[in-house]
């Protein structure tokens, strides 16, 4: 008779011997009665109280093709601990010509093995709805506790032999710097890209970050101590990754950004898109356009609390000449001989902190070889199956991409010297400002946040002490000399009095 094994776990805290365990007895069965597996499938860390099972529905759908005729399992639990979804699939199982058959628990063909069959799935049942009330309430317990209940271990967290959650060395800078980096002003898309380029996984399934994953992790309370279960709230319930301040500027970044604007209008790009911002309330400026009674197209900025709740009544900015504003005042201001020498001291010194990529990455490594050795072990052992090869040549391909991560890590921590660094920044000095390439990386790079008034405008730069202020003759008067036609700026005298309350100056 053809057969096929249907395996499964329930939890993450199960391992991949208990599915090894699974098949091994299942073939001792088959093979003592001359029974042929055809074929193998596997529901990983998935209930058997629910039929929301994908490789369970497969084999449902294909015991439809007449290609076998037994589903064998370790035990009846394996396949259903629910009475009624039991009998639904095996009636659905029956009309296909297939029996489900235990390997472990002998149960004769006549009336009393039907009675005993019963028997077996309603203790299934009842242990579980059983053992259901029982987690709940021991979960509850540890949560008062500050226990750890399960489930995946947040990113940056291992769990110690008294389940309590601590701080991983090696994957929290990780976190540390992620949340950093967004406060600072770099996009999740920016994150992610420079993540995945450094193969950095933030779960067990080896998924390259994501969006989505860095978006769910910026908010994770957990990363400030917060401990949570159900409606259990403690505050300092566990260790913190995340300072409350850095913690708190994401949330404001966040809640700013889903009324972000676009930063691309038409075939215009407004480069100062999430760094200009209006003097009068704090709001950022929106890129808008408009088409004056010739038909020509007109671009400003404009705040957003004009557009989106009318409750400001800022100017408008031309968008070209504020951009080139800020493009000649960062050349004057930042890109000369001495602050190019300021900056790349801090850049060199900054070379001297610890790569905590490579680390992270080696402990990777680990952890898949370790998950190679076990298949290996089970091949070994005369479990050998299309899953368990697939299993094989899926580590394999991850180890391959984990090595290459550390070869390119390992290159990139190679120190660069002072004069190299000038270099690279010289090379911004004489750029020319009506190249939008030139203008879009000078933003970039070196300009923090811009705050328009109607009379004053404050820059900061990203750089310590990096804010200047400029008084409208002088501006005038060196606009002049450049030749560059600019004949508007407006500029307070002093920073203290341009600055908004709270805000973060670097």
């Amino acid at each position: 008779m053809k057969a096929v094994i249907y395996a499964r776990y329930s939890d993450d805290t199960q391992r991949e011997e208990s599915i090894e365990g699974q098949l091994r007895e299942c073939q001792e069965f088959a093979q003592r009665h001359n029974i042929v597996i055809i074929n193998t499938y596997i529901d990983r860390a998935i209930s058997a109280k629910t039929d929301n099972r994908p490789e369970f529905q497969k084999m449902i759908r294909d015991s439809a093709k007449k290609q076998f005729e037994i589903v064998l399992v370790w035990k009846l639990d394996r396949f259903a601990r629910n009475r009624f979804d039991s009998a639904t699939y095996r009636a659905i199982l029956k009309r296909n010509g297939v029996k489900v058959v235990s390997a472990t628990e002998n149960i004769s063909e006549g009336p009393e093995g039907i009675i005993l069959e019963a028997m077996l799935e309603g203790m299934a049942e009842y242990y579980s709805a059983e053992l259901s009330v029982k987690v709940k309430r021991g979960h509850k317990e540890n949560a008062l506790k500050g226990k750890a209940n399960g489930g995946s271990v947040p990113f940056g967290y291992f769990i110690n032999s008294e389940r309590y959650y601590e701080i991983d060395p090696t994957t929290a800078p990780i976190i540390l710097e992620i949340f950093t980096r967004y406060a600072d002003g770099e996009t999740v898309k920016e994150i992610c890209d420079d993540m995945d380029s450094r193969r950095i996984f933030t779960n067990t399934r080896f998924k390259y970050t994501n969006k989505s994953t860095i978006g769910k992790l910026l908010k994770n309370r957990r990363y400030i101590g917060e401990y949570r279960y159900s409606d259990i709230i403690i505050p300092d319930g566990m260790p913190a990754i995340v300072p409350q301040e850095i913690f708190d500027r994401v949330q404001v970044r966040i809640e700013k950004n889903k009324h972000k604007p676009a930063a691309m209008k038409a075939d215009n790009e407004y480069i100062l898109t999430t760094k200009l911002f209006c003097g009068k309330c704090g709001a950022m400026m929106v890129g808008v356009g408009g088409t004056s009674r010739t038909g020509k197209v007109h671009h400003y900025y404009k705040c957003g609390n004009i557009i989106y709740k009318k409750s400001c009544d800022k100017r408008t900015a031309k968008k070209d000449l504020i951009e080139q504003q800020i493009i000649f005042l960062t050349q004057k201001n930042i890109l000369n001989d001495k602050y190019i020498d300021h900056l790349a001291d801090s850049i060199f010194k900054l070379q001297e902190k610890e790569n905590v990529t490579i680390p992270f990455l080696h402990k990777q490594l680990d952890d898949v070889e370790k998950r190679i050795g076990n298949v290996l072990k089970s091949i070994e052992e005369g479990i050998s199956n299309p899953s368990v090869k697939l299993r094989l040549d899926e580590l394999e391909s991850k180890k391959t991409d984990i090595e290459i991560a550390i070869a390119k890590e390992e290159i990139k921590d190679t120190k660069l010297t002072k004069e190299q660094i000038v270099y690279f920044i010289s090379n911004f000095k004489d750029g020319n400002i009506d190249n939008p390439e030139y203008r879009r990386s000078i933003v970039d790079l070196f300009v923090n946040a811009i705050f328009l008034y109607d009379d004053k405008l404050v820059i900061t730069f990203n750089w310590k002490n990096g804010t200047k202020t400029v008084s409208l003759k002088e501006l005038e008067e060196t606009i002049s000399k450049s030749e560059r036609g600019l004949n508007q700026c407006f500029f307070g005298s002093h920073l203290d009095d341009c600055v908004p309350p709270n805000f973060s100056k670097r």
